[in-house]
């Protein structure tokens, strides 16, 4: 059980400040007329104290308070400049900002929790004693702001009002990643005591990316106190790294949930989209998947887009599963982003109008930023996340150097998308989510859609999710777990995070149709795993839209559904006409080797999933009740038919 506000608090031990008075003091000795006047406006004691104790441990040599308004969202653009943290690009309101090359990219090995003696944590995270964050903070973070200026933004993750939103408190000294903060999430400088007193919590996070040199890199850390709700970071620039409302918050919000939200809410590492269907009808879907693994493209065919990341979602009162994006904008990857797959994206990157920020990108000497798959043809020289560049160029190990990095990134408002539902996005009520889907990178096993028959099966396939294992992660199997999608952001043991999902999915406060359909997607099926010709994949981008159909029919009672051991999939009819709506052909044969059940593979990813869950203590019963029962059924029909068995085979054994 997680324990809040237990132990020390480092952010107060190191600052000193522990009465109001002294807070007054640390801002009157250190804020001007209008940032003073500006932050007294704050009335929430908490609050104020973490303000204080981060000036008094930084020690900036001012302090600029960032209300949100034109004049203040301005003044950070303007600094990120001045700074040279960003600088102008060819077109308006679009800038590039590039991280250092050894800092483009979650720290993965150098992000801890920050833990009291007799708390665990995940085994997929690493932790920390408090006692040794506290002498790090104290010899890295003492001062670390000299001769900058501190900025502090109080902002909210979601609408405001809306019952899974939590405020939070951003200071750093990178005006670069306040105006990150200002384009992902929503300033509610206006408003915050009121949100703190709706909720109940806030989150602080503490960010200097210090003299910005490479050789402090190795010294850098990201640190989550899940005790104290508060996070630390130093020594980067890299968003994912120091935006800490992102996914340092996301893991709060993950233990919030688990710890204190059980039945209630959930906090899930998911887009949410609309989908137009018959009649004009909106359907909501929220969707996990990992990295590279179609989560953004799904997000953006959806009608009414509303998040391509993150979801906070409730059961609300009248017993149907609301979601909100804690977010108001995209940090997206634009590997492989182009005007075939993502032309709403494109729109906004290469027209006139939006507010980009570019990170690690190739700039041309036009001040054009280009980037890897974007359909475009390419110039031959510019700069990039290592420098100046030109085609050909080589690392000292003899490997070329990328026009881009992989992990290159576009930030820009969600309402700047032409398919974005503001309205719905905005609303403090949440989106009608009536469709979980859980997405892999799956060569041979899984078919393009299924759909769990009870929940606990729902459940099970979110703890099953697999994407393509990379050259360091290749076992024996060529997987990589990813459970829910969320593994890397779930603070707690993930027995604890697996039996809140059992039981929210389970609740008896979903009433009526209120439950949502929950579904596998896998777009990743090869040629030749199911004997094709080639290894290419069995299909592309725009088939996204024929899946969710059909998905979206079925949760109304439109479509009916063959019924397997690992849950529904669709008949070919149906997808035969929706194949027709997208001007493509679907022959029988291709859905007959998406959809054959390849025993043997599933069977495996079954054993591989019992037994890398056997290790984990505490595991819910259900999970392992459901993998018994597939695979018996699984093999059962093995037995009749063969290590293929096709539809047809399917319907007969179903009767």
């Amino acid at each position: 059980m997680l324990e809040l506000k237990k132990g020390i608090d480092i952010l107060e031990h190191v600052g000193g400040i522990t009465s109001m008075n002294q807070a007054d003091k640390v801002f009157d000795d250190n804020l001007d007329k209008d940032n003073l006047t500006k932050l007294r406006k704050i009335t929430n004691k908490e609050a104020l104290l973490k303000v204080a104790n981060a000036i008094a441990m930084c020690e900036p040599d001012r302090v600029f308070v960032d209300s949100g308004s034109p004049e203040d969202i301005q003044w950070i653009r303007d600094y990120s400049l001045e700074k040279g943290e960003e600088e102008k690009l060819a077109k308006d309101k679009h800038t590039i900002h590039f991280d250092l090359p050894q800092d483009q990219a979650r720290l993965v090995k150098q992000t801890y929790y920050i833990i009291n003696e007799d708390e665990k944590v995940s085994a997929l995270a690493l932790s920390i004693q408090k006692k040794e964050a506290l002498e790090y903070v104290q010899k890295y973070m003492k001062g670390i702001m000299k001769g900058m200026t501190m900025m502090i933004a109080f902002c909210s993750r979601g609408p405001a009002g809306a019952q899974a939103a939590i405020p939070a408190i951003e200071i750093s000294s990178s005006a670069y990643v306040l105006h990150s903060a200002e384009l992902l999430y929503r300033n509610i400088f206006s408003n915050f005591d009121k949100e703190v007193e709706r909720k109940g919590i806030f989150f602080t996070n503490v960010h200097s990316e210090g003299p910005n040199r490479p050789e402090d890199v190795p010294n850098a850390r990201i640190f989550m106190d899940r005790s104290w709700l508060t996070t630390f970071s130093t020594f980067c620039t890299y968003a994912g790294n120091t935006l800490l409302m992102k996914k340092g918050n996301h893991r709060f919000a993950v233990d919030y949930s688990t710890y204190y939200q059980v039945e209630e809410e959930l906090s899930e590492h998911m887009f949410i989209t609309g989908l137009t269907g018959p009649g004009g009808r909106k359907t909501y879907f929220a969707g996990a998947a990992p990295s590279g693994c179609g989560k953004t493209t799904t997000a953006m065919v959806g009608t009414d887009f509303i998040g391509d990341d993150l979801a906070q979602m409730w059961i609300a009162g009248d017993g149907t599963l609301r979601a909100v994006n804690p977010e108001k904008g995209i940090f997206g990857i634009v590997a492989d982003v182009n005007q075939e797959g993502d032309p709403y994206l494109m729109k906004c990157l290469r027209d006139d109008g939006t507010e980009v920020i570019w990170s690690n990108v190739l700039v041309d000497e036009n001040l054009v930023p280009y980037w890897q798959g974007n359909g475009e043809e390419l110039p031959k020289k510019g700069r990039n996340f290592q420098g100046e560049w030109w085609e050909g160029k080589t690392d000292d190990k003899g490997n070329p150097v990328p026009i881009s990095h992989k992990n290159a990134r576009c930030t820009l408002l969600c309402e700047a998308i032409e398919n974005y539902n503001a309205g719905m996005a905005e609303d403090p009520a949440g989106a009608p989510v009536k469709i979980i889907t859980y997405s892999g990178r799956d060569s041979n096993t899984m078919p393009p859609v299924w759909v769990a028959r009870t929940m606990n099966e729902g459940v099970a396939i979110g703890a099953s999710i697999v994407s393509a294992a990379t050259a360091m992660e290749v076992g024996a199997t060529g997987v990589n777990r990813q459970p829910w999608a969320n593994a890397p952001f779930i603070p707690g043991t993930l027995s604890d995070y697996m039996d809140a999902q059992f039981k929210f999915f389970n609740s008896k406060k979903f009433t009526g149709k209120g439950r949502p359909v929950m579904a596998g997607l896998n777009y990743f099926l090869t040629n030749e795993a199911r004997g094709g010709p080639g290894s290419g994949l069995l299909g592309e981008k725009r088939d996204v839209r024929v899946w969710l159909g059909w998905l979206e029919l079925y949760a109304h009672g439109n479509v009916q559904a063959v019924e397997t051991p690992i849950g529904f999939i669709p008949k070919y009819e149906d997808l035969q006409k929706l194949f027709k709506a997208i001007d493509k052909e679907y022959p029988k044969s291709l859905y007959d080797m998406q959809f054959s059940l390849y025993i043997d593979n599933i069977v495996a990813r079954i054993d591989l999933q019992t037994e890398a869950y056997s290790k984990e203590e505490h595991l819910p019963s259900q999970l392992f009740k459901e993998y018994k029962k597939q695979k018996t059924d699984l093999l059962a029909l093995k037995d009749t038919y063969g290590a293929v068995v096709s539809v047809e085979q399917l319907i007969g054994a179903a009767g």
